[in-house]
């Protein structure tokens, strides 16, 4: 087992690879009561195209897959695993994102006995025809729901706005079209891809020996066979650099309008320290042009362009990447221009001061370290940052060292006029 540790914020990190590849990973932290594991696979909504292990051609699932095997990964032939962790007293939930499947609990008492619980209904898939049947009309209600829901249409409209081909375009459940061609087939065909050790990591934070966790989860993974790790071969279409289309906008039932701004980042196939520092200079530059006390949220705010919904956010990923502005709005198309031009002018002339990058980046580190209270966050961004090769806790020192140069870089080789996009949801008119 191997131990790193991070003197600045006072951790100590344990991680050690199994013979089968799973990467574990422990953060003690005496002082919680409460302990969380994540167990997350590096498969996400994206990875629709890849080649099976042990096969030679690649193939496509219908959209929606890691999402439909997230869903049916708790249904056992026994029943339930979300009892067994009750009765255990612990709460246990999944996610699915573009890039990753994560499965977790968080309990107070009981932590092998979950442990357990979540390792072993990880590695033991049991589907059915007549289950995958019935997990349709589930998974098709909750789609339908979300289409109802006018900040996920704005959020996915923007993505749909931005990418032509890539499949992050999609809706992370797929639609009710293409999970309705959704076999056991294709669920145990993705199981055995994506769900192989050497491609998962177990992350563990709270009050527990590392010695001792780690000699559970060796004890427990020894007891179980696997194939041979092999390197996933994921294909990804070309995408173009532009936008699929400069603007598109939607009518729903709403009170008041909404307007997104969508940025498509230019970088592919990038990872570790270059990824870090590219997100956290971007993220920078937007909170220095947009964050509260800005001159520009202040004279948006003033005439009345926007409310307190609105956010800004610039993601990458090894892929793809994008930055959404936006927010609800008495005055979309005016919104979307002004956030365009003071992206563009930025560009033609940079104007943030030294001054404004140090009190960010003091701001910026505050609240990551206040994050490092929150054994959710630490897990689950940890994982994240691990599956990019980056670590999460180099994120300080990177941020201190950020300059000016970096962050006007960085900002200027996102921003093009032809990478921008901007969607609207609009109120419905009567008659």
């Amino acid at each position: 087992m191997h131990k790193k540790e991070f003197t600045q914020l006072n951790e100590a990190l344990y991680m050690e690879t199994m013979e089968n590849g799973l990467q574990v990973c422990i953060l003690p932290k005496k002082d919680f009561n409460k302990t969380f594991a994540t167990f997350t696979t590096k498969y996400g909504s994206i990875d629709n195209q890849f080649v099976p292990l042990g096969e030679e051609n690649l193939v496509q699932v219908p959209d929606g897959v890691a999402h439909f095997l997230e869903h049916k990964m708790f249904e056992k032939e026994e029943g339930d695993v979300f009892q067994k962790f009750s009765m255990n007293g612990a709460s246990a939930n999944a996610f699915t994102s573009f890039t990753r499947t994560a499965y977790l609990f968080s309990s107070t008492s009981h932590f092998e006995k979950n442990l357990d619980v979540l390792i072993d209904f990880v590695q033991s898939p049991y589907f059915t025809e007549e289950t995958v049947e019935k997990e349709k009309g589930i998974i098709g209600q909750e789609i339908t729901m979300y289409d109802d829901n006018a900040d996920w249409r704005l959020y996915f409209g923007a993505i749909e706005n931005m990418f032509k081909h890539h499949p992050v375009k999609v809706d992370i459940a797929g639609t009710v079209k293409s999970i309705s061609s959704i076999t056991k087939d294709h669920l145990y065909q993705c199981y055995h891809t994506f769900y192989h050790p050497s491609n998962m990591m177990l992350f563990i934070v709270g009050s527990v020996d590392p010695e001792d966790v780690m000699k559970y989860v060796r004890g427990n993974q020894q007891q179980k066979h696997f194939d041979p790790k092999e390197e996933i071969d994921r294909k990804f279409v070309d995408e173009p650099e532009e936008v699929n289309r400069a603007h598109h906008e939607l009518h729903m039932d709403v009170q008041v309008a909404k307007c997104m701004v969508g940025i498509k980042s230019n970088e592919k196939d990038i990872s570790g320290e270059r990824l870090m520092k590219k997100e956290l200079s971007v993220n920078t530059a937007l909170d220095v042009l947009f964050g509260k006390t800005s001159k520009h949220y202040t004279a948006l705010y003033e005439e009345g362009l926007i409310d307190d919904h609105f956010s800004y956010d610039f993601t990458q990923e090894n892929n793809f990447g994008f930055a959404l502005i936006g927010s609800n709005s008495s005055n979309p198309e005016k919104l979307s221009a002004r956030i365009k031009q003071i992206l563009l002018e930025e560009v033609k002339a940079p104007s943030i001061s030294e001054e404004q990058l140090q009190s960010v980046k003091k701001k910026n580190i505050g609240g990551f370290l206040r994050s490092l209270n929150s054994p959710e966050f630490i897990a689950n961004q940890f994982t994240r940052y691990a599956f990019n090769d980056m670590d999460l806790f180099e994120a300080v020192p990177v941020l201190e060292t950020l300059t000016l140069e970096d962050v006007n870089e960085a900002f200027s080789e996102l921003v093009s006029e032809d990478r921008m996009t901007s969607f609207y949801i609009l109120p419905k008119v009567n008659g």
